[in-house]
């Protein structure tokens, strides 16, 4: 390969790794560490192919600053689980912020849509529920008790099962993601035309309140989360769609690294979402002020960590670097 050719290749990332050695731009520990690899890749090709060239003394300069750059961001923490979640993924989930509204706008969408269809069609929520959970559901509001399904399973062994399931559903949305992206815009239709049919249900019935002071308390937790592995499975298929100035193959790996984090930032929020409905959403007879304090705090949990938070920090730390 000509040197200029090889340049012309590569610049967009030494520049990017220039910029973060001179605090004009900020990335995660891992992406400093994947770009120190990288660009000693290239000084090694370099030294070889383009010995005493510009394109050398170039990456040399860069590659020795760098090693103590990442030294020193390497110790910034000894607790590894705790910078995790308060520093490394906030900051490298400020990237993705586009990908969680896609994610969100297409769940929202197709909610109106299954909320729509139930509307204008009495089989469709038995199409999408089945038979079995409708027929059950119609004879828990005969009995005068619209939420009994949620007390009929011992607490714990609910709490385990829907924690497990919920994570499946996180994992397909993510997983699908390596469809191009498609998979994964498809998982977000399917439980959004779900959610809108149950609900348009229990609003036909006379029972919209009554079923979402309860269904949210663990709800919104559950339904958001699902929506941020939408945003997960959006990073994985956009690292295939999108490589940029890597190989399709490096593209994908570090989507890969990237969609993970965001579902390892998951984990703790699915289970809480299934400790509130395996142990608190069966307490019906709750007041409603406590109901809507559970639904609150968990709405602006998420929105914090996933939203503002990522934004508070990154701007801090680049008015640190200033």
């Amino acid at each position: 390969m000509r040197e200029a050719s090889f340049v012309s290749k590569n610049k967009e990332k030494w520049q990017l790794f220039d910029d973060v050695l001179s605090n004009k731009k900020q990335v995660s520990p891992d992406q400093l560490s994947d770009l120190y690899i990288e660009v000693t890749d290239d000084l090694s090709y370099a030294k070889t192919f383009y010995p005493a060239s510009n394109t050398e003394a170039y990456l040399n300069s860069i590659a020795s600053t760098a090693h103590i750059k990442i030294y020193k961001t390497k110790k910034e923490g000894k607790n590894r689980f705790v910078q995790f979640f308060l520093k490394e993924f906030p900051l490298e989930f400020y990237q993705h912020q586009k990908q969680l509204l896609i994610a969100f706008v297409v769940f929202g969408f197709f909610t109106l849509v299954g909320a729509f269809s139930a509307s204008k069609d009495a089989d469709f929520v038995r199409l999408i529920m089945g038979d079995a959970y409708v027929n059950m559901t119609l004879e828990n509001i005969e009995n005068g008790d619209p939420m009994a399904v949620y007390k009929k399973a011992n607490e714990t062994e609910m709490f385990i099962g829907i924690t497990i399931n919920n994570i499946r559903v996180a994992m397909y949305a993510f997983v699908f993601g390596m469809l191009f992206s498609v998979g994964t815009l498809y998982i977000m239709m399917q439980n959004g035309i779900m959610l809108g049919s149950f609900l348009y249900f229990f609003y036909d019935k006379g029972l919209f309140w009554e079923s979402s002071r309860t269904i949210w308390i663990h709800g919104t937790i559950e339904i958001s989360v699902i929506v941020i592995a939408g945003c997960a499975g959006l990073v994985l298929g956009n690292g295939l769609l999108f490589p940029k100035t890597y190989s399709r193959l490096e593209s994908f790996k570090k989507s890969i690294k990237a969609g993970l984090k965001i579902m390892v930032s998951t984990i703790p929020f699915f289970i809480v979402a299934g400790f509130l409905e395996g142990f608190v959403t069966r307490h019906t007879e709750m007041p409603d002020w406590l109901a809507i304090f559970i639904i609150l705090i968990s709405l602006s949990t998420i929105i914090f960590y996933y939203i503002i938070y990522p934004i508070q920090l990154t701007k801090k730390m680049q008015n640190e670097k200033q």
